[in-house]
């Protein structure tokens, strides 16, 4: 199992504001999920996740680079 990046150039912060900028337009609003943001060894993953679990759909999933902020994958659920 590989280790998260050690120092990362684009802070968690921005790693969130780069995945709301893609998921806003796509979503209109990301108020009914949950935030999860954990730094890997391929980059930032941030994920949302529906607050209550039995509703359809859900929200989008990022792993975003943590040097340059690319966008390396994306998924949306809804």
């Amino acid at each position: 199992m590989s280790s998260a990046v050690s120092s990362p150039t684009i802070s968690r912060q921005q790693a969130i504001s780069i995945a709301e900028a893609d998921a806003l337009p796509v979503y209109g609003n990301l108020d009914d999920l949950t935030l999860e943001v954990a730094l890997g060894a391929d980059g930032w993953h941030v994920d949302y996740w529906l607050r209550k679990p039995r509703h359809a759909g859900g929200g989008p999933h990022y792993v975003i680079d943590a040097n340059s902020g690319v966008i390396l994958s994306k998924k949306y659920s809804q």
